[in-house]
């Protein structure tokens, strides 16, 4: 697994430090990056963090059934927050891989260095595995224990404020 991750990251370097290199679209504080790699479903899933861009990206693992897309080609990945097109690549490092833009390009002015696009890119990875049956579910719980309405729409006491919103 992390040899697979380590290859993207190297292919990226590269591309950074020649295709890429001085590109205005480039974000001057950052650089390639790979953040919160897991083993999901026979692949290796995470975000890959460029100066130009973050995306989700699939690795093959010990899926037998990973295919590499064409440049024109797209595939839907289902996860359990929903389900995402990628497109895909392939570098000589790495492999084929299938990415997912999160952010292209990406602004300075939201993602101001390298901290902030490592909790970007932690914040994206926790959200993807996020069931949204179950929070749909605990939505439609929350609105029906507030009667149907919102927090918002109606005042609410201080002592409401602080049990939640209950009457008070």
């Amino acid at each position: 697994m992390a040899k697979q991750v380590s290859a993207l990251a190297a292919a990226f370097r590269r591309i950074a430090a020649t295709r890429m290199a001085g590109l205005p679209m480039n974000h001057p504080d950052l650089a390639v990056d790979t953040v919160a790699f897991r083993p999901w479903q026979g692949k290796q899933v995470g975000v890959l963090i460029l100066p130009w861009a973050i995306n989700l990206v699939l690795l093959p693992d010990t899926d037998e059934t990973f295919r590499p897309l064409r440049a024109d080609a797209r595939r839907c990945w289902c996860f359990p927050s929903g389900d995402y097109d990628f497109m895909g690549g392939s570098e000589i490092e790495c492999g084929p891989y299938h990415f997912c833009s999160l952010l292209s390009p990406v602004p300075s002015d939201e993602i101001a260095g390298p901290a902030a696009a490592f909790e970007f890119a932690t914040q994206a990875m926790a959200e993807l595995f996020r069931d949204a049956r179950n929070q749909a579910a605990q939505d439609a719980r929350e609105q029906a224990r507030l009667g149907g309405r919102s927090v918002l729409a109606s005042p609410v006491s201080r002592r409401g404020f602080l049990l939640g919103g209950r009457a008070g």
